[in-house]
Protein backbone atom coordinates (compact mmCIF):
# COMPACT_ATOMS: atom_id res chain seq x y z
CA UNK A 1 0.00 0.00 0.00
CA UNK A 2 2.85 2.40 0.80
CA UNK A 3 4.41 1.79 -2.62
CA UNK A 4 1.13 2.62 -4.37
CA UNK A 5 0.67 5.80 -2.34
CA UNK A 6 4.25 6.85 -3.07
CA UNK A 7 3.82 6.65 -6.83
CA UNK A 8 3.74 10.02 -8.63
CA UNK A 9 0.32 11.33 -9.51
CA UNK A 10 -0.86 14.00 -11.93
CA UNK A 11 -2.46 17.20 -10.57
CA UNK A 12 -5.33 16.15 -8.32
CA UNK A 13 -7.68 18.83 -9.65
CA UNK A 14 -7.16 17.65 -13.25
CA UNK A 15 -7.85 14.05 -12.28
CA UNK A 16 -11.01 15.17 -10.49
CA UNK A 17 -12.17 17.10 -13.58
CA UNK A 18 -11.54 14.06 -15.76
CA UNK A 19 -13.45 11.66 -13.52
CA UNK A 20 -16.38 14.04 -13.18
CA UNK A 21 -16.79 14.22 -16.96
CA UNK A 22 -16.73 10.47 -17.59
CA UNK A 23 -19.61 8.05 -17.43
CA UNK A 24 -19.58 6.13 -14.15
CA UNK A 25 -18.81 2.88 -15.95
CA UNK A 26 -15.80 4.48 -17.73
CA UNK A 27 -14.20 6.29 -14.82
CA UNK A 28 -11.89 3.57 -13.58
CA UNK A 29 -10.80 2.32 -17.00
CA UNK A 30 -10.23 5.67 -18.73
CA UNK A 31 -8.65 7.47 -15.79
CA UNK A 32 -6.61 4.34 -15.01
CA UNK A 33 -5.27 4.09 -18.56
CA UNK A 34 -4.34 7.77 -18.58
CA UNK A 35 -2.68 7.47 -15.16
CA UNK A 36 -0.70 4.43 -16.32
CA UNK A 37 0.54 6.27 -19.42
CA UNK A 38 1.43 9.28 -17.25
CA UNK A 39 3.49 7.20 -14.84
CA UNK A 40 5.11 4.69 -17.17
CA UNK A 41 5.70 6.65 -20.38
CA UNK A 42 5.28 10.40 -20.11
CA UNK A 43 6.83 11.09 -16.70
CA UNK A 44 10.10 9.20 -17.30
CA UNK A 45 10.62 10.79 -20.72
CA UNK A 46 9.49 14.38 -20.03
CA UNK A 47 9.99 15.06 -16.34
CA UNK A 48 7.43 16.12 -13.76
CA UNK A 49 6.53 19.60 -15.02
CA UNK A 50 6.04 18.66 -18.68
CA UNK A 51 4.26 15.45 -17.67
CA UNK A 52 1.75 17.47 -15.64
CA UNK A 53 1.20 19.74 -18.63
CA UNK A 54 0.65 16.68 -20.82
CA UNK A 55 -1.96 15.32 -18.41
CA UNK A 56 -3.78 18.64 -18.20
CA UNK A 57 -3.85 18.78 -22.01
CA UNK A 58 -5.43 15.33 -22.15
CA UNK A 59 -8.11 16.42 -19.69
CA UNK A 60 -8.65 19.63 -21.67
CA UNK A 61 -9.32 17.44 -24.68
CA UNK A 62 -12.18 15.74 -22.82
CA UNK A 63 -13.57 19.15 -21.83
CA UNK A 64 -13.27 20.37 -25.42
CA UNK A 65 -15.13 17.36 -26.81
CA UNK A 66 -17.93 17.97 -24.34
CA UNK A 67 -18.29 21.72 -24.98
CA UNK A 68 -17.12 22.65 -28.49
CA UNK A 69 -20.46 22.12 -30.21
CA UNK A 70 -22.63 24.11 -27.76
CA UNK A 71 -19.86 26.73 -27.61
CA UNK A 72 -19.91 27.13 -31.38
CA UNK A 73 -23.72 27.18 -31.45
CA UNK A 74 -23.78 29.90 -28.80
CA UNK A 75 -21.17 31.91 -30.69
CA UNK A 76 -23.14 31.51 -33.92
CA UNK A 77 -26.27 32.86 -32.25
CA UNK A 78 -24.38 35.91 -30.96
CA UNK A 79 -22.70 36.57 -34.30
CA UNK A 80 -26.02 36.09 -36.09
CA UNK A 81 -27.55 38.71 -33.81
CA UNK A 82 -24.64 41.04 -34.61
CA UNK A 83 -25.16 40.58 -38.35
CA UNK A 84 -28.87 41.26 -37.93
CA UNK A 85 -28.31 44.42 -35.89
CA UNK A 86 -25.42 45.80 -37.95
CA UNK A 87 -26.23 44.93 -41.54
CA UNK A 88 -29.20 42.68 -42.32
CA UNK A 89 -31.99 44.45 -40.44
CA UNK A 90 -30.78 47.45 -38.40
CA UNK A 91 -33.23 48.75 -35.82
CA UNK A 92 -33.49 50.95 -32.76
CA UNK A 93 -35.90 48.60 -30.97
CA UNK A 94 -33.85 45.80 -29.47
CA UNK A 95 -36.16 44.42 -26.76
CA UNK A 96 -37.60 41.51 -28.76
CA UNK A 97 -34.21 40.55 -30.17
CA UNK A 98 -32.50 40.82 -26.80
CA UNK A 99 -35.20 38.67 -25.19
CA UNK A 100 -34.96 36.01 -27.88
CA UNK A 101 -31.15 35.89 -27.83
CA UNK A 102 -31.07 35.79 -24.02
CA UNK A 103 -33.47 32.85 -23.83
CA UNK A 104 -31.60 31.05 -26.59
CA UNK A 105 -28.35 31.42 -24.63
CA UNK A 106 -30.03 30.21 -21.44
CA UNK A 107 -31.41 27.20 -23.31
CA UNK A 108 -27.97 26.30 -24.66
CA UNK A 109 -26.34 26.55 -21.22
CA UNK A 110 -29.12 24.62 -19.46
CA UNK A 111 -29.08 22.01 -22.21
CA UNK A 112 -25.35 21.36 -22.08
CA UNK A 113 -25.46 21.22 -18.29
CA UNK A 114 -28.38 18.79 -18.35
CA UNK A 115 -26.80 16.51 -20.92
CA UNK A 116 -23.38 16.45 -19.25
CA UNK A 117 -24.81 15.65 -15.83
CA UNK A 118 -27.21 13.08 -17.28
CA UNK A 119 -24.34 11.33 -19.04
CA UNK A 120 -21.84 11.40 -16.17
CA UNK A 121 -24.20 11.44 -13.15
CA UNK A 122 -22.09 14.38 -11.95
CA UNK A 123 -23.30 17.87 -11.10
CA UNK A 124 -19.73 19.14 -11.50
CA UNK A 125 -19.75 17.94 -15.11
CA UNK A 126 -22.73 20.17 -15.86
CA UNK A 127 -21.03 23.25 -14.43
CA UNK A 128 -17.72 22.45 -16.15
CA UNK A 129 -19.42 21.97 -19.51
CA UNK A 130 -21.23 25.29 -19.06
CA UNK A 131 -18.01 27.08 -18.14
CA UNK A 132 -16.20 25.65 -21.16
CA UNK A 133 -19.14 26.49 -23.43
CA UNK A 134 -19.07 30.11 -22.31
CA UNK A 135 -15.29 30.42 -22.68
CA UNK A 136 -15.27 28.86 -26.17
CA UNK A 137 -18.13 31.08 -27.29
CA UNK A 138 -16.51 34.24 -25.88
CA UNK A 139 -13.23 33.54 -27.67
CA UNK A 140 -14.94 32.82 -31.00
CA UNK A 141 -17.21 35.86 -30.78
CA UNK A 142 -14.43 38.27 -29.81
CA UNK A 143 -12.05 37.01 -32.51
CA UNK A 144 -14.69 37.09 -35.27
CA UNK A 145 -15.97 40.48 -34.14
CA UNK A 146 -12.44 41.87 -34.20
CA UNK A 147 -11.99 40.62 -37.78
CA UNK A 148 -15.36 42.05 -38.78
CA UNK A 149 -14.50 45.47 -37.37
CA UNK A 150 -11.11 45.39 -39.10
CA UNK A 151 -12.83 44.75 -42.42
CA UNK A 152 -16.00 46.82 -42.01
CA UNK A 153 -15.74 50.03 -40.02
CA UNK A 154 -17.62 52.38 -42.32
CA UNK A 155 -19.75 55.13 -40.73
CA UNK A 156 -23.02 53.23 -41.23
CA UNK A 157 -21.71 50.09 -39.49
CA UNK A 158 -20.24 52.11 -36.62
CA UNK A 159 -23.57 53.92 -36.14
CA UNK A 160 -25.40 50.59 -35.95
CA UNK A 161 -22.87 49.24 -33.46
CA UNK A 162 -23.26 52.36 -31.31
CA UNK A 163 -27.06 52.03 -31.45
CA UNK A 164 -26.93 48.39 -30.34
CA UNK A 165 -24.72 48.98 -27.31
CA UNK A 166 -21.34 50.12 -28.58
CA UNK A 167 -18.00 48.50 -29.29
CA UNK A 168 -17.37 47.89 -25.59
CA UNK A 169 -20.45 45.70 -25.36
CA UNK A 170 -19.39 43.75 -28.45
CA UNK A 171 -16.19 42.59 -26.73
CA UNK A 172 -17.11 42.65 -23.03
CA UNK A 173 -20.52 41.00 -23.10
CA UNK A 174 -19.39 37.52 -24.28
CA UNK A 175 -16.91 37.07 -21.38
CA UNK A 176 -19.45 38.52 -18.94
CA UNK A 177 -21.93 35.81 -19.96
CA UNK A 178 -19.59 33.05 -18.76
CA UNK A 179 -20.49 33.28 -15.06
CA UNK A 180 -24.31 33.45 -15.38
CA UNK A 181 -24.08 30.85 -18.14
CA UNK A 182 -22.18 28.49 -15.83
CA UNK A 183 -24.88 28.99 -13.18
CA UNK A 184 -27.56 28.12 -15.76
CA UNK A 185 -25.59 25.01 -16.73
CA UNK A 186 -25.30 24.07 -13.05
CA UNK A 187 -29.09 24.33 -12.71
CA UNK A 188 -29.54 22.23 -15.83
CA UNK A 189 -27.02 19.78 -14.44
CA UNK A 190 -29.00 19.43 -11.23
CA UNK A 191 -32.08 18.40 -13.19
CA UNK A 192 -30.01 16.18 -15.46
CA UNK A 193 -28.44 14.34 -12.55
CA UNK A 194 -31.81 13.88 -10.83
CA UNK A 195 -33.33 12.58 -14.06
CA UNK A 196 -30.44 10.15 -14.53
CA UNK A 197 -30.76 8.85 -10.96
CA UNK A 198 -34.52 8.39 -11.30
CA UNK A 199 -34.14 6.67 -14.66
CA UNK A 200 -31.41 4.44 -13.27
CA UNK A 201 -33.51 3.46 -10.25
CA UNK A 202 -36.49 2.60 -12.45
CA UNK A 203 -34.26 0.63 -14.81
CA UNK A 204 -32.94 -1.37 -11.86
CA UNK A 205 -36.48 -2.28 -10.65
Amino acid sequence: MADIAAQPNPPAWAEHVLRSLLKPEDRESVSGDLLEEFRETVLPSRGRGRADVWYVRQVAGFVWRRAWLPGVLLAASVLGREALDWWLSPTTEFYARATASTWLAISIFVGVGWWSAWRSRSLAAGALAGLATGVISAIVVDVVSLVELALWHDPHTMRMIAASGGVEEVFLLPPMVVVPGTICAWVGGAFGKMAALVFRSHAAD
